[in-house]
């Protein structure tokens, strides 16, 4: 249990950071993260950090597939992992 938090908070901060620094480059129109590698970071547990990220740095707000997916990704995920997690327990 130790290492998953370990490892939730490690891709959480990474995902947090893509944001901030997609956006940073975003203004000062230099290479960017890909989309996709900033959806693979919500989808390998950085949900969270994400779409703390996405609001915090007004970063692909208007895009509704980012303001809904992150959100929505991070709740199946959550979701999923107690249900596993009492499944487990029986």
């Amino acid at each position: 249990m130790k290492w998953l938090i370990i490892y939730l908070l490690i891709i959480n901060a990474v995902s947090w950071s893509a944001m901030g620094i997609d956006k940073r480059r975003a203004k000062k129109q230099k290479w960017r993260i890909a989309e996709k590698t900033l959806f693979l970071f919500v989808l390998l547990g950085g949900g969270i950090g994400g779409t703390a990220g996405m609001y915090m740095f007004h970063h692909k707000t208007k895009h509704w597939y980012f303001a809904l997916g992150f959100p929505l990704i991070t709740i199946i995920e959550y979701v999923a992992a107690i249900a596993l997690y009492i499944y487990m327990l029986k």
